[in-house]
């Protein structure tokens, strides 16, 4: 008895595309299949971010500095705009650092799309890797800012100028991480979104984030807020991120509260509606844009 064997022909796979139906078909499996694109297209975004300058990778360090040096003489020295007892320098770098990875996720990943439009008009790939990429190409100048931090302060230590105790605290410091992505990646899916079919928010983002920067706590801080207004106050989801951070790095005074569980409520509901309406969005971006 002769047995022959047969080639077996493997079938590559295959991907149906089909519109969503509902508010609720995120269809998130796509995005894990995808997983290695959004390496890709973040390792792109911070070589495009840096080619062809002088510095490279030294604005990630320089722009937060700089921003800090001016805050210091006009808000810390001319100013006097108290700052919790701690040195204005720290004080306003802690928070530049959450709110540096916000603001540059508000203005690349909201344009993603757009400047991506060759990409989403001619092949097939989950688009919400788009926004994801940019969000998460800001983490690498957010860890590089963080050594600097932790220089400026072992210089104020060092000089006798502020204590650092290490406390449990720091535990919760991915937490606020994890919140200060959220509130990004959830504002940027709104605003990506609205781009693609409304150019004019392409000139609202730096307003946006100009007015949002003024209303967040960076270079004040919360204790300055009246105790009736600061629930209200909470509504800014990057309220709890900066006063979240200054807690559990500095141990100020604004530690979580019902201030905070506001901040996060608003940011989750920014977030999960903002992927649903990116999702619903989503099957005429090709068309549109």
């Amino acid at each position: 008895m002769n047995i022959t064997k047969s080639s077996v022909r493997s079938e590559p796979d295959t991907v149906v595309i089909r519109p969503s139906k509902s508010w609720t078909a995120l269809n998130l499996r796509d995005l894990w299949r995808f997983r290695e694109l959004v390496y890709f297209m973040t390792w792109r975004d911070l070589k495009v971010r840096y080619k062809q300058t002088v510095l490279g990778v030294s604005w990630a360090v320089l722009e937060p500095f700089l921003t800090m040096v001016v805050f210091t003489i006009f808000f810390g020295e001319l100013a006097k705009v108290p700052t919790d007892n701690i040195p204005a320098p720290v004080f306003y770098f802690v928070a530049l650092l959450p709110w540096g990875l916000f603001a540059k996720a508000l203005n690349t990943a909201s344009r993603s799309l757009v400047s991506h439009q060759n990409m989403v008009t001619k092949i097939y790939f989950p688009r919400l890797i788009l926004p994801l990429s940019s969000v998460v190409a800001g983490l690498v100048d957010f860890l590089i800012g963080c050594l600097v931090l932790v220089g400026i302060m072992a210089y104020y230590a060092l000089t006798g100028q502020m204590q650092i105790v290490l406390t449990s605290a720091l535990l919760t410091l991915p937490l606020f991480l994890l919140l200060t992505l959220m509130t990004a990646l959830g504002v940027s899916l709104w605003l990506s979104a609205l781009y693609v079919q409304y150019r004019d928010v392409g000139y609202l983002i730096p307003f946006l984030s100009e007015f949002w920067r003024i209303i967040s706590p960076v270079v004040y801080s919360t204790t300055l807020i009246p105790e009736k207004w600061r629930i209200l106050y909470a509504l800014n989801p990057m309220a709890g991120v900066l006063n979240g951070f200054r807690w559990a790095i500095l141990g100020t005074p604004t530690g979580p509260d019902m201030s905070l569980a506001v901040s996060s409520g608003v940011a989750l509901l920014v977030f999960v509606t903002g992927l649903l309406y990116f999702r619903r969005m989503e099957k005429t971006f090709a068309d549109t844009i």
